[in-house]
């Protein structure tokens, strides 16, 4: 018992530790949004003397902020729902098929994980070049859904593991078709899983910097992180108050959707663990 408690104490210290080390970035992103360059520059570390707001006044006339933030939600929103229902639909067909088929399925989606994009960048590219994708919203919302295809499939895929499949048979027998037990039935209860890869997938999409600047060069259809960096950060000037400050901004939104829904991501992982 005593071991135990030791075990939990180090425990809970290592984490505060991390916890800590984790909020740091937090700390400097917040205090420094409410101070001008100087201060920025100078004394990085130290609180605000006083509230200056002439930062977000300048964002938001500079960037245009309204638009780029329209141009992040309509992508992260788009994108995540597709791969929402994509990969659920797909998760659910492999957990309830066997054979080798699936079980090769499952692995090339395994696989797919680990190939970073980096590695098909180019390659990509040059497809969205030719099917005239580029610089269009929804070229990136697909290309988006399916880059996040295989992550979702395999979270989903453990999950409908969990459910018995005699709630399948029973909708059968009362006459439901496939469609109509997947969306009716087995959908809803996928409600945890469903709400983890919106958190977790919303916030790679609303962050992600690297996929808008390859695809996007039309300054009305950029993101706010492509819009910030190309504004206040660039070889000649680094205005670090004023990009910290959008930064800022664009950080908000994903950090209360995170703290309202965040107790459903241990329990949507949890369920997605399982071994089927």
């Amino acid at each position: 018992m005593k071991r135990k408690t030791i075990k939990s104490t180090l425990l809970t210290i290592v984490m505060g530790i991390i916890a800590f080390l984790w909020s740091i970035p937090i700390y400097y992103l917040v205090i420094n949004a409410f101070k001008p360059l100087k201060d920025v520059v100078m004394r990085t570390g130290n609180f605000p003397t006083f509230l200056y707001l002439n930062n977000f006044v300048e964002v938001w006339q500079k960037t245009n902020y309204p638009l780029l933030f329209t141009n992040s939600l309509i992508i992260a929103v788009g994108s995540t729902a597709l791969s929402v229902l994509f990969s659920s639909m797909a998760g659910y067909k492999l957990a309830r098929s066997s054979g080798k088929v699936a079980n090769l399925t499952i692995l090339y989606f395994l696989v797919a994980l680990v190939v970073p994009f980096q590695s098909v960048m180019i390659p990509l590219v040059k497809l969205m070049s030719q099917l005239h994708l580029t610089n269009s919203r929804i070229g990136i919302i697909l290309l988006y859904t399916a880059i996040s295809a295989p992550m979702n499939i395999y979270l989903y895929y453990g999950a409908v593991k969990c459910i018995s499949p005699s709630l399948e048979e029973s909708a059968t027998i009362d006459g439901a078709g496939p469609i109509q037990t997947f969306f009716k039935i087995i959908f809803p209860l996928l409600s945890p899983m469903t709400t983890t890869i919106i958190i977790l997938t919303g916030l790679w999409l609303w962050n992600d910097f690297l996929l808008p600047l390859v695809l996007i060069s039309d300054p009305t259809k950029k993101t706010i992180p492509l819009g910030t960096s190309a504004l206040f950060f660039s070889q000649f000037v680094s205005k670090w108050n004023l990009g910290i400050t959008a930064l800022f901004l664009a950080t908000l939104p994903m950090l209360l959707v995170y703290l309202v829904l965040q107790k459903y991501i241990i329990k949507g992982i949890t369920e997605g663990s399982v071994k089927g």
